[in-house]
């Protein structure tokens, strides 16, 4: 979700698509939720009463101190298990659905991103913390789509699915790996249509052609609704499903 605009389009449109759609679980990566890009407290809160149930980050976790706090008291929210141990927040969490547990993972790549342990080297011991849960789902936030792709076959059999995020732009690459684990490469985003990653053209323009910093504006255009459905074996902790959803 990029900024006010991407939130309201998940308000408006997310509550009848769980119905539409009988999803029990909705995992949204709100990194990108607050206005002028971050996550706050009160953006977090918005995705929650919208119907998001779990929210996974990235690499603008920290971007706004008001949220340090925020994800060391909440278990409805992680960041980038990665990243050094003593930040705030957690990296995996269990999500509590009766008969069901459900762990889930929140990685960064390598590529242009500044973390503290290569998610490769980590993940082993992080499925090992969720071997109890019926489920295991990641959030592999990175940039390199070869990084992502490599991380889908190194974890399938393993987990029931792993979902990229950050580069905003949704793939057309949803599958069921041949162990059985779901995969997409990126979620994509759900923010303005007519925009540079969620944010206005001109905006990246600056940036791109003069080097200059400049203030990320959030478009107020049509949005779209980027993500994917994938339905879970339960009792083989396997993907069975697939369905990339787009809409506008």
């Amino acid at each position: 979700m990029v900024g006010i605009q991407g939130c309201a389009f998940v308000r408006k449109h997310l509550p009848n698509l769980k119905k539409l759609k009988n999803i029990d679980l909705c995992i949204a990566n709100g990194e990108n939720s607050a206005a002028g890009n971050g996550i706050t407290p009160t953006s977090a809160q918005f995705l929650f009463d919208s119907g998001v149930d779990f929210i996974t980050t990235g690499n603008h976790i920290y971007k706004r101190r008001e949220i340090y706090e925020f994800i060391d008291e909440r278990k409805d929210i992680i960041r980038p298990a990665n990243l050094y141990s003593g930040n705030p927040g957690k990296g995996t969490a269990v999500i509590d659905m009766g008969s069901t547990q459900v762990g889930v993972i929140n990685l960064m790549g390598q590529a242009f991103m500044n973390i503290a342990e290569n998610p490769f080297l980590c993940i082993d011991a992080l499925i090992e913390e969720l071997k109890d849960c019926s489920i295991i789902l990641l959030d592999f936030h990175a940039e390199a789509t070869s990084e992502k792709r490599a991380m889908g076959f190194y974890l399938d059999g393993r987990i029931a699915a792993v979902f990229g995020t950050h580069t905003h732009v949704q793939t057309a690459d949803e599958q069921i790996l041949p162990k059985g684990t779901g995969y997409i490469t990126d979620l994509g985003m759900t923010g303005p249509v007519n925009s540079v990653l969620g944010v206005t053209p001109e905006s990246s323009l600056v940036w791109l052609k003069n080097s200059m910093p400049a203030h990320y504006d959030v478009p107020d255009e049509p949005c779209m609704l980027s993500g994917c459905i994938f339905e879970i074996d339960v009792k083989q902790n396997k993907c069975v499903s697939v369905e990339r959803i787009c809409l506008t």
